[in-house]
């Protein structure tokens, strides 16, 4: 037995280096830097050398809320260890935490379902290109993804524990660190927080009772809720409003933030492209070209259409007057077809950004179907769409098997995360990044066998009760 044991240890640890490896390729093509890396790296510069948490604006560091602090922390740490500005050591650590996130996917499965099951998991997850590109950009989406698995390695151990009877409480308190710093990452980790939260309540209800499951998961939204109380306290001095989180239009208070210009590309918007053409030169020039045919439905609300978008074009920005202009189109359009801003839009928008090519992160053309103009390019993005339905579709079968621990809360998650990002106007890939462990924990379970856990573990409770699992 303990022959096996080193033998599997060993080769877990060459699968891990050979992901390592990966990752250092990916690490060593040029850097992956947009504005957020420039924004998160000033703001890491400027608390840790000034004591200001902001940006600089006219020689002057002038305080700001439009980021949460976990990812400026983690940089900040970083460039006082390496030198301001030196993120390649950042991306580097990233790397070892995405491969240390997909051991304990792998831990989790041999335990809840089977070594096969565990095996799928830490070939899909080590291997998983998508992922790993990430680990070489300047952005919260790898350690987010860490969180995720944290968490849910977590959170099965603590149910696995509570169907003995036991409170095993060092679980939980892993659980409000991973989700307490997804939160402090992300606003959107108040999601994470709040689902798993819920989760330990529920797996836990059957073996330890309802009254005590219930505190125990209102500890774990406690603990995990802390880190936000001095942020929430700085904002309230700073800028005198209740802010325990960053505001979802990213703007300081009194800043204009163009909420009609939103509104109006939420009746039309459902592909990254739009994001990339028209949302992110809001500030600039919009190429009349770049709006499709569906951002208007007669002649009328076209030529008013272009109008605007030439407007915006003179003033290189949307003023509130223009903004006004927006929004009145917006509710004109939303008046003739509510179906498609409530319904229709939606949910092409959560269907492009699980699965659509995810070109965000290699050098390649955002219309990548345009097979004339770059073969290699289209080549490439089709085989990353592939791969990444290749995830989803075996996530799929392996929720619809009914083989997977924990498919509630991960079910829950996923769902309340994809309504959530389909209100948003700029639709980006990267904002489903953060299930690719549910979906890989889901997928890996296809594979499982007979499904012996070693220890014991969620797959008998998904064999017994199945309906308890996915409720």
């Amino acid at each position: 037995m303990r022959r096996r044991l080193r033998a599997e240890t060993c080769a877990v640890a060459l699968v891990l280096a050979a992901g390592l490896a990966l990752r250092l390729y990916y690490l060593f093509l040029p850097v992956v830097t947009d504005d957020d890396t420039a924004a998160y790296s000033q703001l890491a510069n400027n608390w840790f050398h000034h004591g200001v948490y902001g940006f600089v604006h006219a020689g002057r560091i002038v305080p700001s809320l439009v980021r949460l602090p976990g990812y400026p922390l983690f940089l900040g740490v970083m460039f006082a260890i390496f030198g301001p500005g030196h993120i390649r050591p950042a991306l580097l650590l990233q790397a070892l935490i995405d491969l240390g996130g997909c051991w304990l996917l792998f831990d989790c499965l041999r335990a809840e379902v089977s070594r096969r099951a565990a095996w799928a998991g830490l070939l899909l997850a080590v291997f998983c290109p998508l992922t790993a590109a990430y680990t070489a950009a300047g952005m919260t989406e790898s350690l987010s993804i860490a969180c995720v698995s944290l968490a849910i390695w977590s959170l099965a151990k603590f149910a696995r524990a509570a169907r003995t009877g036991q409170a095993s409480l060092a679980p939980l308190f892993v659980l409000a660190a991973a989700t307490g710093y997804a939160t402090l990452l992300r606003p959107d980790g108040a999601l994470l927080l709040a689902v798993f939260a819920a989760a330990a309540f529920w797996y836990g209800r059957a073996g330890l009772g309802a009254a005590r499951s219930l505190r125990l998961g209102m500890l774990v939204a406690l603990l995990a809720a802390l880190p936000l109380v001095p942020w929430t306290l700085r904002n309230a001095r700073d800028f005198h409003v209740f802010q325990p989180l960053a505001p979802p239009e990213a703007n300081n208070p009194g800043e204009f933030s163009p909420r009609g210009f939103h509104r109006w590309m939420r009746t039309w918007t459902i592909d990254y492209l739009d994001t990339d053409n028209v949302a992110w030169n809001q500030v600039g020039f919009i190429d009349p070209n770049d709006i499709p045919p569906r951002a208007c439905s007669s002649a009328q609300e076209c030529r008013a259409t272009m109008a605007l978008i030439a407007e915006h074009n003179q003033l290189h920005e949307v003023t509130p007057a223009l903004d006004t202009q927006f929004a009145a189109l917006a509710a004109e359009r939303i008046r003739e077809h509510p179906l498609d801003y409530y319904i229709v839009m939606p949910a092409l928008r959560i269907a492009d950004m699980w699965l659509r090519p995810r070109t965000e992160l290699f050098d390649i053309d955002d219309d990548w179907w345009h097979f004339s103009d770059n073969p290699a390019d289209s080549v490439l993005a089709i085989l990353l769409g592939l791969v990444n339905l290749g995830y989803v579709v075996l996530a799929a079968w392996g929720f619809l098997r009914w083989r997977v621990p924990l498919a509630g809360a991960l079910l829950l998650y996923m769902l309340l995360r994809s309504v959530v990002i389909a209100t948003m106007p700029n639709p980006e890939q990267r904002y489903t990044m953060e299930c690719f462990p549910m979906l890989i924990l889901a997928a890996a379970c296809v594979f499982a066998g007979d499904r012996r856990a070693v220890g014991g573990g969620l797959s008998a409770a998904v064999a017994e009760a199945p309906s308890d699992i996915a409720a």
